[in-house]
């Protein structure tokens, strides 16, 4: 049986349990990695629901990723290493399927690892946080004009 069979999808913001599953691995598994930046901190940023998932990004010593968790909807059905293309309003993104026991199945897209780039905190939200904005915050179209100007002086380029 399959492992997103198992665990419902998440009927609330997976955040906090993100960041406190992702400490955790921080404060064991991680422990004397080279690759960490001590200037960054686990935390999710910005969670929200898009079609019956959980999207959002998290932010650990050692990466950025965009994250889906399922929410009123399933996963994708994927095998483990194999990337799933999921379409956000701003195009299509590869993402490969994870588990963590304590959070379940999830899909990843890496957006920056390792991470020292970064002097702080602060500067790694921001980019997060921008991420998101620029994948889900489409501008609409730009408006059709009215009709043509019709004013003779403008018709025969004299200006306005």
């Amino acid at each position: 049986m399959n492992a997103q069979a198992v665990r419902p999808g998440w009927p609330h913001d997976p955040s906090f349990e993100l960041e406190a599953v992702y400490g955790l691995i921080h404060a064991t598994r991680m422990q004397g990695i080279p690759i960490l930046n001590p200037a960054i901190r686990v935390q999710a940023v910005g969670f929200r629901p898009y079609q019956g998932w959980w999207v959002g990004t998290l932010i650990t010593p050692w990466f950025i990723n965009l994250m889906i968790l399922p929410g009123d909807a399933p996963l994708p059905a994927s095998q483990p290493c194999e990337e799933v293309l999921v379409v956000l309003p701003e195009g299509a993104m590869p993402f490969i399927p994870g588990h963590e026991a304590a959070i379940g199945p999830y899909l990843m897209c890496s957006l920056f690892s390792p991470l020292p780039q970064f002097a702080d905190h602060d500067s790694a939200r921001d980019t997060a946080r921008e991420v998101l904005r620029l994948l889900f915050e489409v501008p609409p179209p730009p408006a059709a004009p009215a009709g043509p100007d019709l004013n003779r002086r403008r018709l025969f380029g004299l200006g306005a």
